[in-house]
């Protein structure tokens, strides 16, 4: 009997002691290894607008510190300490113990008490790795300008590749964690340190799953995701292309439905954007290898005059059908098609539904191969 009642006794305690803590605020306890110079340490809030210092504390003489510090929702946070920036994942009610090495240049850390925590915590630890590999090869690669003493494009054609092999090599470890850890809100951050461009079908799809499932409802950069990705959804890959009306070089009106039953890219473009100019010469080139095999493109420029807009289409010898409403972002196909951004474009099946969005370069090539020659 009397184990028993010890048992009963040490339970009864634990539930005491859990009833006693304060849910009204989350507490870091930080212990610093070497602290040195270090007096302060700086606690941040962060959301998708801006990253704000939210409280700060004295640092004791055996490297000591501690916050409590009321959350509204889980949310990310940072500590700055020294030259070093620590992410963690808090709310109310958590009872984190955070402990770094100043010595360490890394700016390694070790955190308990929150598993929110430790999962962003993988994910710099994934992001380190991938930012690391680009670092080797941009350092390579500038060795080798610097001993050629300029720029090559042959250089470019040589280590370009190995960059954008690392970015997709990144993405795709970024897509398999959020896989892995969709209850988190690390998966959050995760996913929105990807392009939105590139992997916009696979944040669509993410943030259908958020919302179906009232995930984080409270946190309001989780809640602006979702219904930023809501707008783009009817957008996306697999979904009817909406019908538009503009004008064409010669005034006369130009519609998407002129172009029912057949392939059509709608480039959005202008003869201002550096990056749309630089991508010309990849759609001149696919379009002089796909156009008789049924390619056709529309060019809806973003430009206000119609002197810029026609000396630009004559210089990059853009031979294709083009259009404008003459607005820049405000013209209403800009605003039907979310346009926020340029180079822009979105592949339309005979069926009018869109197939494929903002492929450049070797990508349009690739998707044009597949689509055309996938018979041959």
């Amino acid at each position: 009997m009397k184990t028993r009642s010890i048992i009963y006794s040490a339970i009864a305690l634990v539930l005491v002691l859990a009833s006693c803590k304060d849910k009204s605020v989350f507490k870091i306890s930080g212990t610093l290894k070497n602290p040195d110079k270090v007096k302060k340490v700086y606690l941040l809030e962060a959301d998708s607008v801006q990253i704000s210092v939210v409280d700060s504390v004295a640092v004791s003489s055996d490297g000591k510190f501690e916050f409590k510090h009321a959350a509204p929702y889980a949310n990310l946070y940072k500590l700055r300490i020294g030259t070093g920036i620590y992410d963690l994942i808090a709310k109310n009610g958590d009872d984190i113990e955070f402990s770094s090495d100043q010595s360490d240049k890394a700016h390694a850390y070790e955190i308990k008490g929150s598993e929110s925590s430790e999962k962003i915590q993988e994910f710099n630890k994934l992001s380190n790795v991938w930012g690391e590999k680009n670092r080797v090869v941009a350092d390579e690669y500038q060795s080798k300008v610097e001993a050629l003493g300029k720029e090559s494009d042959s250089l470019v054609a040589v280590y370009r590749p190995m960059f954008i092999a690392n970015m997709n090599g990144y993405a795709d470890a970024v897509l398999k964690f959020v896989n892995d850890n969709k209850t988190s809100l690390a998966a959050f951050y995760a996913m929105s340190s990807l392009e939105p461009m590139k992997y916009e079908q696979q944040m669509v799809s993410y943030a259908d799953e958020l919302k179906d499932k009232n995930s984080f409802t409270d946190n309001p950069g989780v809640q602006r995701f979702i219904n930023q990705m809501m707008l783009i959804k009817p957008l996306s890959i697999g979904h009817k292309a909406p019908e538009f009306t503009t004008a064409g070089l010669d005034g006369r009106q130009v519609k998407l439905s002129d172009y029912k039953g057949k392939y059509v890219m709608l480039d959005f473009w202008a003869s201002w954007c550096a990056p749309c100019r630089a991508e010309n010469p990849n759609v001149v080139k696919a379009y002089a290898a796909f156009k008789d095999k049924g390619f056709n493109i529309l060019g809806i420029s973003l430009d206000v005059t119609k002197d810029d807009w026609q000396k630009a289409i004559n210089a990059d010898k853009l031979t294709w059908a083009h259009a404008s409403d003459l607005q820049r972002f405000d013209g209403p196909t800009e605003h039907l098609y979310h346009i926020e951004a340029i180079p822009s474009n979105f592949i339309i099946d005979p069926q009018g539904v869109i197939v494929a969005k903002n492929v450049t370069g070797a990508a349009l090539e690739d998707f044009l191969n597949k689509t055309f020659n996938k018979h041959i």
